[in-house]
């Protein structure tokens, strides 16, 4: 029986208000009290209706459908579920968060055997750095780096390269140079050899660190040399690079020519998980329906891929997924309760949001350190402090020199709590001897707390460590500058990177971004923007567009929203509601009429809710007043 239909517990979801929700009773989750936004196309405006219960005609189909009409609709004809455009967005009213561009494909597709992990953990390395507060690295243990480095016998060269599993991606790192190719050539030409397990953490680290063009050619020269039988999953990783890369097209494109035998449901996975991490909601759709039409079972993660787009950017749909998977019936993983306790605390339904945390814990599933970090954030954004510090206090378990691996999610959330003194506890447990995700969560932590030296000794402790550090570990104490206005010394933080060799990217770029808008100079961030677009073959990240975007909106600067919103959609980013309506609020702003904004809107396919509509009527061009009937 399913988890969440056994639960005697309401699931509800907000629609255009949080006056408006629907929910579903899951003692009998098909047809109880399930409230779905229904449309009714009138004079060009949706309404929406309520349908208080659905009959077992109305579950969804295995199949969704994207539509050009501006409707959403459960068919009792079709049994299908269409959708509106979806498109990249940020923040806490569309539910998507920084670093989201930046997401990864399951390392299940990696041609990794030594290290692959179970199944239900496919969708956190995909999908975890949304929900934790800092991603994670991968590193290999003091120990084993130990043995590595201290061995003695001259003889024993090559085995311990063979033994070390770092030892090839170091080896491509110190190449002069970006050629990955000659890297291997010469790694080759050395004799020694090519084993999985060093492959396997090459790609994993050059994907941590954002490398993606370094893994890509990886993957290429294996397969031209041929020093590895390639098998779904390699054929797997090569295809998600390449999407990652050069893009969806190029990735589809390459679909095409891998042998029949190995087009199965692992290549159209690794598909869906690109489209759900560049919120392409159109696209994703149309994986799941191609997978739909090759037979391929309704699995967990592929419903809990869906359950993350939709969080994001339609939480209407949520109800339709778990509709879906009682009918499939797909058991729910740990990694769909967190979710829908995500998505449960940025609707602020705390009391919603500890019924699935219940409802979680009596299914049997543990909720995981990360788990417990989300509830706690949401408890501290809802101003509930006791509770907040209550579940800070279970994840340390009683000793943090026990449970280290908490400290990483500990630091911000006790800085969230404005507890200087607990930051400081627990940073000294990892003070000695600091991860890097460890010294990149005390800096976040000393940021918020606006204790700049703090956050600058960590970030120098990074500096001192003898390791290369990636724009990821700089842009983190970019933004505790932009935070805290701090520009002169950004740029100089800037300056240093390139100093040091550092990529300059797009986290960097949304960083210096932030920085120049806190600082007033919202023109110069744009001008960083359209340099970084226009220079560099990797696209900015979206929130760099949507902060500029929103600067100009607040002003009513229509020429400028006009040339952002333009922008994103040459970098690839499909237009969905929170873009339209922060243009909108341009010509709201600047008391000027919005001549076609409607038409533009169902041209993408995008349907308004209750507060777009309010914003429409005010930029309509021809609506009625008391003086234009007098002069009509």
């Amino acid at each position: 029986m399913w988890a969440l239909r056994r639960a005697s517990l309401p699931l509800s979801f907000p629609l255009a208000s949080r006056n408006q929700a629907f929910n579903i009773g899951t003692s009998r989750v098909c047809c109880a009290n399930l409230e779905l936004p229904m449309t009714d196309r009138h004079e060009d405006v949706c309404f929406f209706e309520s349908c208080k219960s659905l009959s077992d005609e109305c579950l969804p189909s295995k199949r969704l459908y994207h539509t050009t009409c501006v409707s959403w609709n459960f068919s009792m004809d079709k049994h299908s579920l269409s959708s509106q455009a979806g498109a990249k967005s940020n923040g806490e009213e569309d539910d998507l968060e920084d670093g989201f561009s930046e997401l990864e494909t399951p390392s299940s597709v990696e041609a990794i055997p030594e290290i692959n992990g179970n199944d239900e953990n496919i969708d956190e390395l995909i999908s975890e750095p949304e929900l934790s507060e800092v991603d994670e690295e991968v590193e290999v243990s003091q120990h084993e780096l130990e043995l590595s480095e201290t061995e003695t016998d001259p003889s024993d060269k090559i085995s311990r390269k063979k033994r070390n599993p770092l030892a090839l991606y170091k080896a491509i790192l110190a190449f002069p140079g970006f050629s990955v190719h000659g890297a291997l050539d010469k790694w080759v030409e050395e004799g020694n050899e090519i084993n999985r397990t060093q492959i396997s953490m090459a790609l994993l680290n050059f994907r941590r660190r954002q490398m993606f063009g370094r893994a890509l050619q990886l993957s290429e020269w294996l397969e031209e040399h041929k020093k590895i039988e390639f098998n779904e999953r390699d054929y797997a990783t090569r295809l998600g690079l390449i999407a990652k890369v050069r893009g969806l097209q190029r990735a589809e494109n390459y679909l095409e020519k891998i042998p029949k035998s190995f087009r199965g449901e692992v290549m159209y996975q690794t598909l869906l998980a690109y489209c759900v991490s560049t919120s392409n909601m159109k696209k994703a759709e149309e994986v799941f329906n191609k997978m739909k039409d090759l037979e391929f079972s309704v699995t967990a993660f592929t419903c809990n891929q869906l359950l993350l787009l939709y969080k994001r950017l339609d939480k209407k749909k949520i109800p339709a997924v778990l509709l879906l998977m009682e009918k499939e019936d797909v058991k729910p993983t740990a990694f769909t309760y967190k979710v829908l306790i995500d998505t449960k605390g940025q609707s602020n339904d705390i009391t919603g949001m500890e019924r699935v945390y219940e409802t979680m814990k009596v299914e049997g599933i543990e909720p995981e350190i990360s788990t417990k970090a989300t509830l706690a954030r949401h408890y501290a954004a809802g101003g509930l402090k006791e509770k907040a510090e209550a579940v800070l206090k279970d994840m340390e378990s009683g000793s943090l020199k026990q449970n280290r691996w908490a400290c990483q999610s500990l630091l911000p959330l006790y800085a969230e709590l404005g507890n200087a003194n607990e930051v400081r506890r627990v940073w000294k447990v990892c003070e000695s001897n600091p991860l890097f995700v460890e010294c990149l969560a005390a800096i976040e932590a000393w940021g918020k707390l606006k204790k700049i030296e703090e956050a600058e000794a960590v970030f120098d402790k990074m500096l001192k460590s003898g390791k290369k550090l990636s724009s990821k570990h700089y842009s983190v104490m970019l933004n505790v500058y932009a935070n805290n206005k701090m520009l002169d010394k950004g740029k100089d933080l800037v300056k240093r990177m390139a100093d040091n060799d550092c990529e300059i990217g797009p986290l960097t770029w949304d960083a210096l971004v932030k920085l120049y808008v806190e600082a007033g100079e919202v023109g110069r961030a744009d001008s960083i923007l359209q340099k970084a677009a226009q220079n560099n073959q990797k696209k900015p990240m979206f929130t760099s567009y949507m902060t500029i975007l929103e600067q100009y909106s607040q002003k009513g600067d229509i020429h400028n929203s006009e040339k952002i919103f333009h922008s994103m959609r040459q970098a690839g980013y499909t237009p969905h509601l929170r873009q339209f309506q922060s243009l909108i609020q341009a010509y709201v702003n600047a008391k000027a009429p919005a001549y076609g904004i409607w038409e533009r809107m169902k041209a993408d396919n995008i349907f308004p809710n209750k507060s777009a509509l309010a914003q429409l009527a005010q930029v309509d061009p021809f609506k009625k007043t008391a003086v234009s009937d007098l002069f009509d």
